[in-house]
């Protein structure tokens, strides 16, 4: 059984370095990582490549969720029975061996996906489980392990896409993220998708990692509510009805305006994502005319 670490960099060269340093030096132990670079003018990152190491370049910025897809195509092809363990840059893994990833499985191999505890520097839980409550409309992380530290896992509606595994032999063909989301809710769309095809999703307290939250998508606060925004609007269109959609849109909708004057950055970030996500509407809509009269 292998395992095949995947990372999506954006301008991350530094943290990645210090990820890879993480990963337990076990010689006999079969693992690869695979670096999808999302800023292909970052050569730096080129300095990590290793015989274990490779470095995979698409033409642009795929975002997170498109990174992965380009990443895990490239995996699935080498090995396709992999424990993909999908992990963000500004995140490091803490106290593990390989040897529990392969052990884990083994016990429990009708897992699909495998969400990890994930910690802040201070030893702090940052994500423990996530669940969906579609009569609210609610996307909610909660922590499902405190209150069960005799279960080896929790099943769950979604993890965090900042750490978790793929075993990839449970599915028939490449499992892919939805490439309408660029960053943000993707992970929930992943998790929650999959879940409804059968697929058991569930977080262990087993495995686990230390992240810096947002060190990254930080850097541009504005891009950052943005992505966040269209994310949710997307999801919500997708898995909740049209009458908790409008409640939620229009909620959104007046504290961006009510934040205008008092956080121009933060209310700017999250109309913009109203505004993609209705643009990105109009282009489907479009599309699909196209597409009925052309048949």
């Amino acid at each position: 059984m292998a395992i095949d670490f995947l990372i999506v960099n954006y301008y991350s060269t530094s943290l990645i370095a210090k990820l890879l340093e993480s990963i337990p030096p076990e010689e006999d132990f079969e693992y690869r990582v695979a670096i999808v670079n999302n800023s292909p003018d970052d050569k730096s990152i080129y300095q990590l490549e290793t015989d274990r190491v490779k470095i995979l370049t698409p033409s642009t910025n795929l975002g997170f969720g498109g990174g992965c897809n380009f990443g895990l195509k490239w995996i699935s092809a080498i090995a396709a029975d992999s424990i993909v363990w999908i992990v963000n840059p500004d995140a490091y893994l803490k106290e593990i061996s390989l040897a529990q990833v392969r052990d884990f499985f083994k016990e429990y191999p009708e897992v699909s996906l495998l969400g990890t505890t994930i910690y802040t520097p201070d030893d702090k839980i940052w994500f423990a489980g996530g669940i969906f409550l579609p009569q609210r409309g609610a996307i909610l992380a909660v922590d499902l392990l405190t209150e069960n530290p005799d279960l080896s896992y929790v099943t769950c509606d979604w993890v965090s896409g900042c750490s978790f595994l793929i075993n990839l032999q449970n599915f028939v063909k490449c499992p892919e993220f939805d490439p309408a989301y660029f960053l943000y809710y993707e992970d929930f769309d992943f998790c929650w998708r999959y879940k409804n095809q059968g697929h058991i999703v569930g977080v262990t307290q087993q495995l686990a990692v230390i992240h810096e939250p947002s060190s990254i998508t930080n850097r541009n606060m504005s891009k950052k509510l943005e992505y966040s925004t269209y994310g949710y609007l997307l999801a919500l269109a997708k898995y909740s009805n049209k009458t908790i959609f409008t409640l939620r849109f229009l909620r959104l909708l007046v504290f961006a305006l009510i934040l205008l004057p008092l956080k121009p950055q933060a209310a700017v970030g999250k109309l913009a994502g109203v505004s993609n996500y209705f643009s990105s509407q109009q282009k489907r809509m479009r599309g699909k005319r196209t597409l009925e009269n052309s048949v």
